[in-house]
């Protein structure tokens, strides 16, 4: 009974080892985790405060992945200390053991020497066991610290994020702010471009004599093509000649009344009717015609002294028509050169 006895106390003494042996190694990879964790965490820290511009985006996920660290370490702490809580637990159970051993002793002389031998394998064993306790404890403490460290870099992240948006904030009233001065002043200088406008239609209206020919639609003054050119011709007659002559003029006193501050052209628009060019001449079909007309407008413009810089030549065929159907009158009224006094 005895030898019986013996044999199954060595065979229950034996089976704390290899628990201890994973916890050790569960520790072990724990803590090397979550040391990998910590560095990864201080190098993006590191590296997440380097830009301004970009502050707002890399500190939100810089926070999104501390929490999910912190969480993640939290979790760990938990199962180290239900660990801690497990070999504490073996350890009041081994020195129950060793009580039990102890009042065996006291009660059977007989199996002194071998109750003595399997309390000092237990003694060792509790040895053993506050050991590992200690430096479990002792790693807990460390995994604190940390958690407290990141805690308080996550403090000063938010506090650069805070810091951040109320830049951004003024930052959004300024450009707010210079929008409304910038909007003001466009508005002031397309009132004054319309002002300078209607006092040129105004001057055009005096020295062309009111013709019939001529006329202002809308914000544009328009001389029909016959008033400039010979059907199906490019090059301005002398009668339209003086015509432009008198526009040149109209446009040099303008350029002296309007600020240098207001960038404005003058846009020559070149528009014919529906009908197909007929001959065989260098212009193709009307769309080439009404961009020449237009141009040739422009260069006797600049010969009689109208700075380039403020003129634009432009040719729209016969796409926008003033007037629809194929009549005499609608396609005299479509065959048109159109002044634009406009902002570049």
């Amino acid at each position: 009974m005895a030898a019986g006895y013996r044999g199954r106390r060595r065979a229950q003494s034996t089976d704390y080892w290899p628990g201890f042996v994973d916890a050790m190694a569960t520790l072990l990879l724990v803590i090397i985790f979550l040391l990998s964790i910590f560095m990864i965490a201080q190098f993006f820290l590191s590296q997440q405060l380097s830009g301004r511009d970009t502050v707002l985006n890399r500190l939100n996920a810089q926070i999104n992945e501390l929490t999910q660290l912190l969480a993640l370490e939290r979790a760990s702490s938990t199962d180290l200390e239900d660990t801690i809580q497990g070999l504490r637990a073996s350890l009041s159970d081994a020195q129950d053991e060793q009580a039990r051993l102890q009042g065996l002793l006291e009660s059977s002389s007989g199996e002194a020497d071998a109750a003595g031998g399997k309390a000092a394998r237990l003694e060792n064993l509790l040895d053993d066991e506050r050991q590992v306790s200690q430096a479990a404890l002792a790693q807990v403490e460390l995994l604190n610290q940390q958690i407290s460290a990141l805690r308080r870099q996550i403090a000063a992240a938010n506090a650069a994020l805070d810091a951040a948006e109320a830049k951004e904030s003024e930052s959004q009233a300024k450009i707010a702010s210079l929008g409304r001065r910038l909007n003001a002043a466009l508005v002031q200088r397309v009132q004054e471009l319309s002002r300078y406008r209607s006092d040129f239609f105004g001057r055009l209206r005096e020295i062309l004599s009111q013709r019939s020919d001529i006329s202002v639609v809308g914000d544009r003054f328009v001389f029909q093509s016959e008033v400039l050119f010979d059907s199906g011709s490019e090059d301005i007659n002398p009668a339209g000649q003086q015509e432009l002559e008198k526009l040149a003029e109209a446009i040099q006193e303008l350029s002296l009344q309007i600020p240098d501050e207001i960038n404005w052209v003058l846009r020559v628009d070149g528009h014919t009717d529906a009908r197909p060019l007929s001959g065989a001449g260098r212009l193709r079909n009307n769309w080439e015609l009404s961009a020449a007309r237009a141009i040739s407008v422009v260069r006797y413009l600049i010969q009689q002294g109208v700075d380039p810089k403020r003129l634009v030549a432009a040719g729209f065929g016969e796409h926008q028509p003033l007037a629809e159907g194929d009549s005499p009158e609608a396609l005299a009224k479509n065959r048109r050169i159109e002044l634009k006094l406009t902002e570049r």
